[in-house]
């Protein structure tokens, strides 16, 4: 399970990367902030999806072991942190907007 969950996040990354150079690509160093803000927005809500995904699973075949049910949690847990990062990507990257001018 481990071995597919980072081959999973490996591959999310490395899609990440390569899709990366198109949030550089404008004429305005304010279109890049903005591009940038939708970037890591989407990136982090992905990967929130993915972890609530994976610690459901895990919830739902944890059949009554404690120790599951504690990574199943704890998974969801992470997803949530995702997500509440993901709604404050454009908040963060407004603010060095400002601060960078």
């Amino acid at each position: 399970m481990t071995r597919k969950l980072t081959f999973a996040l490996a591959t999310a990354v490395l899609v990440a990367l390569i899709a990366a150079p198109a949030a550089f690509a404008a004429t305005s160093l304010d279109q890049v902030i903005s591009n940038l803000r939708v970037w890591i927005t989407s990136l982090l809500a992905a990967l929130a999806t993915l972890l609530l995904m994976i610690g459901g699973v895990r919830y739902l075949l944890a059949a009554g072991d404690p120790g599951m049910h504690e990574k199943a949690k704890a998974a969801i847990r992470t997803a949530l942190i995702g997500y509440a990062l993901a709604l404050l990507a454009p908040v963060l990257t407004s603010i060095v907007q400002q601060i960078i001018g």
